[in-house]
């Protein structure tokens, strides 16, 4: 399944759809859509073999936990495809991303718009930190740190049984702080898991603020590396980076490509923040206002109409 809008498209898009959402609700994870716009982008309209949706393009309310009573429970993995041998499979580790990510179901025409209308409701599974049930989700990733894990498991799997199809792990930096993240790598690279992919949003903050201000990381390309995988270090901006990037030779090693990225691209007045980005609150009416005519401007828009 492929969206006849370039990638260049999608990216800008999503940004678009991140903002006039975030301007309606007064905040959002407006940093994460600058910083991973490209990322998801090209994962969804070029780079991941996935099938047709075969869950409702308007998302489900939430219909319960697996159990014996609830025989139909399923996953909001569906939104991309059939998890069939040929096709590749997608885990969002950091699921405080579940904006952008469904932001970017729309926008390749997988999820109705009308779904992000449901987000963070009572009862939705547009839940805002994405949960197993929520569109484009497989796993519970809120624990940051256990997406990675998740994935080689996967791909071990599917590689012992021959199935061609890749695991990608989409995920960001602060996961490297988690020491499951490392020995998800070495076992990968132990194991010859050469199936499992992972790209990363390096945009040098978190919660708290600054990374380095957390806890300082390094060279995370060297100990990548050094644990066994093959590691490409990127402009998380460039679209063609990752169209070569991911050519990288890496027989019998995981392949993690870093995406360097700036966490106010396309929004520059998120500058002021910087590095307070994780999720942007207005302060007041005036901020809210002066953001929304600067983003609204540097992404080709009109302001939003938060009035009603």
């Amino acid at each position: 399944m492929r969206n006849e809008r370039t990638t260049e498209e999608v990216a800008l898009g999503i940004r678009r759809r991140v903002f006039e959402h975030s301007m309606r609700n007064n905040g959002g994870y407006l940093s994460q859509a600058c910083s991973a716009g490209e990322q998801l982008a090209w994962l969804y309209n070029e780079e991941l073999n996935l099938g047709a949706p075969t869950l409702p393009m308007i998302p489900k309310p939430f219909e319960g936990v697996p159990s014996p009573s609830n025989p139909d429970y399923h996953t909001g993995a569906g939104y991309n495809g059939p998890a069939a041998p040929d096709f590749d499979r997608l885990f969002i580790a950091p699921a405080h991303y579940a904006l952008v990510a469904y932001a970017t179901l729309i926008e390749v025409g997988r999820m109705a718009p009308e779904g992000l209308e449901m987000f963070n409701k009572d009862g939705s599974s547009v839940e805002m930190i994405g949960a197993e049930h929520s569109p484009g989700m497989e796993v519970h990733n809120g624990t940051l740190g256990i997406g990675l894990s998740t994935g080689a498991g996967l791909a071990y799997g599917r590689k012992r049984r021959g199935e061609p199809g890749r695991t990608w792990v989409f995920m960001s930096d602060g996961e490297v702080q988690e020491g499951q993240t490392w020995e998800a790598v070495q076992s990968a690279a132990y194991h010859g898991i050469d199936n499992l992919y992972a790209i990363m949003d390096v945009n040098d903050q978190q919660c708290d603020g600054a990374m380095s201000s957390v806890m300082e990381v390094g060279d995370i390309k060297t100990k990548f590396q050094n644990f066994g995988a093959t590691c490409v270090e990127i402009d998380g901006h460039d679209i063609s980076a990752m169209r070569d990037a991911v050519k990288e030779s890496h027989e019998g090693r995981p392949l993690i490509i870093l995406a360097r990225t700036n966490p106010f691209n396309s929004m520059s007045i998120l500058e002021e923040r910087f590095p307070r980005l994780h999720y942007v609150r207005f302060k007041s009416e005036e901020e809210r206002a002066r953001m929304n005519v600067s983003i609204a401007a540097d992404l080709g828009v009109e302001p939003v109409d938060y009035s009603h």
